[in-house]
């Protein structure tokens, strides 16, 4: 009996290309170069593929539920074009300043995933481009993993002890993951 395994990435900066402006419609909404090919090669792989994003532009009244649906529906056709399926997108609708407990760097969104797929979040490759997305993953013993195609942050030195692999792009991480697996 096959075990499920999962892959959860951030939306901005990770799958598409990020924007201080915000992506506020599914025109803007442009894949990076190999992230939709990184998906699909996860698919092949069996994992379950769950994004979680924060969408604050929400709050900040720049884009409505039905423009981020349409977003998501954009990505979600062209990702299974592509040969991949996202089984799950979970977002933060909230603002920086709301006091949430869904906004990454917290874990909430991350837990209630876990809850709703019943699986354990331990060891769950956790790829994003921003140090909130790192410490998300920390927070919930999952692995981080920093791709350069969005925020390009650093790993600060609090958080170097945690030996968290970097990546050019979602496609290179996604081979590196599928690599060590240990599973056809």
């Amino acid at each position: 009996m096959a075990t499920d395994r999962y892959v959860i990435l951030d939306r901005d900066g990770v799958i598409n290309r990020d924007s201080t402006e915000f992506i506020k419609s599914a025109d803007e909404w442009q894949a990076i170069e190999g992230s939709l090919e990184a998906i699909a090669h996860l698919t092949r792989h069996q994992y379950r593929v769950i994004i979680i994003t924060n969408q604050s532009g929400l709050a900040r009244g720049l884009l409505t539920q039905t423009a981020l649906q349409n977003i998501h529906e954009k990505m979600i056709h062209q990702v299974e074009q592509a040969g991949g399926m996202i089984h799950a997108i979970y977002f933060c609708p909230h603002g920086p300043n709301d006091g949430c407990l869904c906004r990454k760097p917290k874990s909430g969104l991350f837990k209630q995933c876990a809850q709703d797929h019943e699986f354990d979040l331990t060891g769950v490759p956790m790829i994003g481009d921003s140090v909130r997305d790192l410490q998300a993953a920390i927070s919930v013993h999952g692995q981080p993993v920093l791709v350069k195609t969005g925020k390009n942050e650093k790993i600060p030195a609090q958080l170097q002890k945690y030996s968290i692999p970097t990546y050019q792009n979602l496609y290179e991480a996604s081979c590196s993951i599928v690599k060590t697996s240990h599973v056809p």
